[in-house]
Formats: structure tokens, sequence, C-alpha cells
């Protein structure tokens, strides 16, 4: 779980998973809605994918992020025992 809010502390990471939402893309067109190199984005997307926040899958030569959002889930649950312990 470590790894999960070591991912979601970062805002640019967030931003990716909300970008994610709209639906699935690649490397670079993630990188086009942002202000920084293609080798930082792999970078952030490369922590969200230790964290299974984003999960990649090669179609054809382009790798296409996907966001995962069972990892969410499973947080969200964990915080709302939590809660009502």
């Amino acid at each position: 779980m470590n790894t999960l809010f070591r991912a979601l502390n970062d805002p640019t990471r967030r931003q990716i998973l909300e970008i994610l939402r709209e639906g699935d893309l690649t490397a670079g067109e993630i990188a086009e809605r942002f202000d920084m190199t293609k080798p930082s984005i792999s970078h952030h997307l490369d922590l969200l994918k230790q964290a299974e926040l984003v999960s990649a899958d090669k179609r054809g030569q382009f790798i296409y992020y996907t966001l995962n959002t069972t990892v969410l889930d499973e947080l969200l649950s964990w915080i709302f025992t939590l809660k009502n312990q």
C-alpha cells in the first residue's frame, strides 16, 4: 500500500489518472497534455504501473495505458473499514 500512496502523492500522477478516465492513451498522447519531457512522463507511468493504478497493453507498435480502478476500490474499502472501527 506504500507504493500506492507514493504514486498518489504526486499531482502529475493524479492528473494522469484523471486523463486516463477518458480512455486508453499512449505515453506520447499523455505527454502532449503536459509541459514536460516524454522520459519524465514515462517515469510517472512506471510508478503508476508499480502501484497497479494503470496497466499497459501493447497494441501493434504502441503501448496503451489504462486506468485500473480495482486498486482504488480496495483502498476505499480499507479506508471505510478504518473509519467504521
